[in-house]
């Protein structure tokens, strides 16, 4: 297995998508429910692959990833070659960067003494979806629009 395979409410949201792929694999409900009791090695491995399959496809439309700590954001760009790092810090012990209070802080006033930014980019070490999947299990979470990169990056090109 490449990735992790979903979880149960994870398989719940994708109820119809994964009933078209057993359908794809000629396993109809009745069948699927018999291979799930009596077979639970089968079953496993038709997660797995399923799982893959979405992972994959997640991963290759993931733009814009996000880390946010007390003291820190990490946003990142995922192009085709490279990745790009914006990371913000907060100079304050007070300010907290996973609060609504801290960010706002952070947009009012980002040129304050109060935050500093770096920028970089690197090429992928590995694949670029394992590289991103690998920042998800690490507590970062795809953003889809890229917003406060976005933000932010003008802000640093300054």
């Amino acid at each position: 297995m490449k990735y992790i395979q979903l979880t149960k409410e994870q398989l719940e949201e994708l109820h119809h998508e994964f009933a078209q792929f057993l359908a794809t694999q000629q396993i109809d409900a009745k069948e699927w429910k018999d291979i799930k009791k009596n077979r639970p090695e089968v079953a496993d491995e038709e997660l797995n692959i399923f799982s893959d399959m979405v992972w994959e496809e997640v991963l290759t439309k993931a733009k814009y990833v996000e880390h946010f700590s007390k003291s820190s954001i990490n946003l990142f760009y995922c192009t085709d070659g490279v990745i790009q790092r914006i990371m913000i810090k907060a100079n304050n012990s007070t300010i907290d960067l996973t609060s609504q209070e801290g960010i706002q802080l952070l947009l009012n006033k980002p040129k304050s003494k109060d935050f500093e930014f770096f920028k970089g980019a690197k090429k992928y070490a590995k694949e670029r979806n394992l590289e991103i999947f690998d920042l998800i299990l690490k507590g970062a979470s795809i953003s889809k629009e890229g917003a406060l990169y976005q933000n932010f990056e003008k802000f640093v090109k300054e």
